[in-house]
């Protein structure tokens, strides 16, 4: 196998800076500030967020997933209760978002604990949705090997069996809801002197902001 030697392949961050005096004292503030700029800056889906979640052997997993929501009690995703990630919070709930804007030298990661959305606001989601979503939904049994053929088959089916698009949400897909207890806002700098502020949940109304050593 050829070596690809990448130890060449780097930048320098000169977007811009982040200080202490930049900071809200509510990190979800300051996160919809940093979102809104993502958005302002034409980034196709800022709302994409590396989800990275450990079962009780300890092993990690990260993938992709879409931020559905953010409120005051924290950041809301959907997705099959029993896929690997579904399986994983199960038996551990605490989990890890990172959101990083290459345009915008920017990452936030954001770490919590995780508890299921209620089944009412997770049924009104669903039915928003696009109905072959839906159904793509209802007929993958996620993480589980199966082939393509197997899956455009079942996808078929169901849309002549619910020619109307009207397709309830099955019991085994839902919401996660994750509070957070800790947030890590970063912004490159040149030298790889980068910024990075640090929210720290102390008791629940209250949190201690610190910067970190890049």
């Amino acid at each position: 196998m050829d070596y690809h030697d990448l130890s060449d392949r780097r930048r320098n961050y000169e977007m811009g800076s982040f200080s202490e005096s930049q900071t809200h004292k509510n990190p979800i503030i300051m996160f919809r500030k940093w979102f809104e700029d993502a958005t302002s800056a034409n980034i196709q889906e800022p709302n994409a967020m590396a989800l990275a979640t450990a079962g009780h052997d300890g092993k990690p997993s990260v993938r992709m997933v879409l931020l559905k929501s953010l409120d005051a009690a924290g950041f809301t995703f959907y997705t099959n209760y029993e896929s690997k990630k579904g399986r994983q919070l199960t038996e551990n709930p605490n989990a890890a978002l990172l959101f990083f804007w290459d345009i915008l030298e920017r990452q936030i990661r954001i770490e919590g604990t995780i508890s299921k959305v209620p089944e009412e606001t997770a049924s009104r989601y669903f039915l928003s949705r696009p109905p072959e979503s839906r159904i793509a939904a209802v007929i993958s049994q996620q993480s589980r090997i199966v082939s393509r053929e197997e899956l455009v088959q079942k996808f078929e089916k169901m849309k002549m069996d619910f020619p109307d698009g009207n397709i309830p949400k099955p019991d085994y897909w839902g919401g996660y809801l994750l509070t957070p207890v800790l947030f890590e806002f970063w912004q490159g700098r040149p030298g790889r002197l980068h910024d990075r502020i640090q929210y720290r949940n102390t008791d629940q109304n209250s949190w201690a902001i610190e910067r970190l050593a890049p």
